[in-house]
């Protein structure tokens, strides 16, 4: 396993980190860019001088951020200003906190009563698990403030959402389809909406959510700002920015689709059969001490975290067949150490945010090679170094070359095929069942002589049958 953690990643034709210019934004469409490279590029050594008001300050103190990120330096100044922006920067790289802080600050300068049944400020995710994670980062940042901020998203009762859009809130971080439903129902009223933020913007067009964003944005009203935030920028993306952005201010941090650079890359090649034994195999490694793995399917995610288990490693499946409260438990025993590895679908880790993930492993190669982007950048977050492994056979080569095109990366890989494979994993439990119900939805049927009671007795007026008695057919 040393071998996996050696220098990986060797540069083909590596292009300008200073970014890559849209080459469907034309200057004549008054589109500015703005591209930056690495932190030392930075000029501002901390958030004084974005001009935030002094409750935000304070609490960027107590979170311990002291210096503004590439992303932050530069999209701020622009969102202060009022302007729409694109904003291109890579999982992890502090894209939230670059448009909270000045829709935050904005909120607390002109103050006024949250619009029933809406929001001043609508901010859409793909996922629920992303959706909650914004929305805990516009309290953390806002802590102390009696700002109105809630989620709306699928896989819960709507109660609760229906009384929080009634009173009338400051910030809603959503998912497109349950904000949908709402505006069906006619308990959202979207009429009052000052900002509007998509989030993981590629993402959710993957997910077929276009026809609900455009039904979300007919009903906002023509004046407010927008905000266009993703790892990746596809040509469709950039057609429904300039579709809905006015005048957008471009900003680029990294390349798209590039890889995060303090990410170590191995790919090792395996025969498919024996890609459980090769996985077990690795996380005998000590150092992968919290891990997601990737899977393309939910019923995948399942088995291999059974596999998992049944090796005696610690591990829980996230997808979108799980409840909510299934994907909570499984999120919170993963920060906190109880699961050793989380086995994932694309869609459900998109909005996965922990710092300490060491290790990414794919299990299966992704289908489309952008989401090899957004799966790697689950480690090396908040300027922590971290490792992707990759298994391939034989049928995934061509996803394998189609995500080096993509990055620009030539990969180093590892043969572990035929004699070189790894050995049988070993069964140390078996996997746990589900727990029986405490008793069941019906009284067991039984003969009443066997069990020591009494037979059946008629009511009141009635002529008792004895129990031994069977009764007689009906005459035909």
């Amino acid at each position: 396993m040393s071998s996996c953690r050696a220098p990986v990643c060797k540069p083909l034709d590596r292009p300008d980190t200073r970014g890559v210019p849209f080459n469907d934004y034309s200057p004549q469409r008054g589109i500015r860019r703005a591209f930056c490279g690495c932190v030392k590029d930075n000029p501002l050594e901390n958030f004084n001088g974005f001009g935030l008001a002094a409750p935000l300050l304070t609490a960027l103190t107590k979170m311990g951020y002291a210096k503004p990120t590439p992303i932050q330096a530069e999209a701020i100044p622009v969102l202060m200003n009022g302007r729409d922006l694109v904003g291109i920067a890579q999982t992890g790289s502090g894209k939230t906190a670059a448009f909270a802080l000045p829709i935050l600050n904005r909120l607390i300068a002109d103050k006024r009563p949250a619009p029933r049944g809406g929001a001043r400020a609508l901010v859409l995710s793909p996922t629920r698990e992303l959706a909650s994670q914004i929305a805990q980062s516009f309290r953390d940042l806002s802590a102390g403030l009696a700002l109105d901020i809630a989620t709306v998203f699928g896989g819960v009762p709507h109660g609760a959402q229906i009384r929080a859009l009634a009173r009338g809130l400051d910030v809603l971080v959503a998912t497109p389809g349950r904000l949908v439903d709402h505006l069906d129902a006619r308990v959202a009223n979207l009429s009052a909406v000052e900002f509007l933020v998509l989030d993981e913007v590629d993402r959710m067009l993957d997910l077929g959510f276009i026809k609900p964003i455009r039904r979300i944005v007919r009903e906002l009203p023509r004046k407010r700002q927008n905000l266009f935030f993703s790892a990746t920028m596809p040509p469709d993306i950039r057609r429904l920015a300039g579709e809905l952005l006015h005048e957008p201010h471009e900003v680029s941090v990294t390349p798209a689709a590039t890889t995060v650079d303090s990410v170590e890359q191995t790919v090792i090649h395996v025969d498919a059969p024996r890609k459980r034994d090769m996985l077990v195999e690795l996380f005998a490694d000590a150092a992968l001490t919290r891990a997601i793995v990737f899977t393309r399917t939910k019923h995948g995610a399942d088995r291999v975290a059974r596999s998992l288990d049944e090796a005696g490693i610690s591990a829980l499946a996230i997808h979108g067949n799980k409840s909510q409260g299934q994907r909570e438990r499984a999120l919170a025993a993963f920060r906190s150490g109880a699961s050793r590895a989380l086995v994932a679908t694309d869609i459900a880790a998109r909005g996965i945010d922990i710092d300490d993930v060491s290790h990414v492993v794919n299990f299966e190669l992704p289908e489309v090679a952008e989401a090899y982007v957004h799966r790697i950048g689950r480690t090396a977050r908040a300027g922590r170094a971290g490792q992707a492994i990759s298994l391939c056979d034989a049928s995934e080569r061509d996803s394998l070359r189609a995500i080096e095109r993509l990055t620009r990366l030539r990969i180093f890989s590892l043969d572990r095929r035929g004699d070189k494979g790894p050995k049988p994993a070993p069964v140390v439990r078996k996997a746990a069942t589900p727990p029986a119900p405490d008793r069941p939805h019906h009284l067991p049927h039984r003969n009443p002589r066997s069990a020591g009671q009494q037979p059946h007795r008629a009511r009141p007026g009635r002529r008792a049958r004895p129990a031994y008695q069977a009764r007689s057919a009906p005459a035909r």
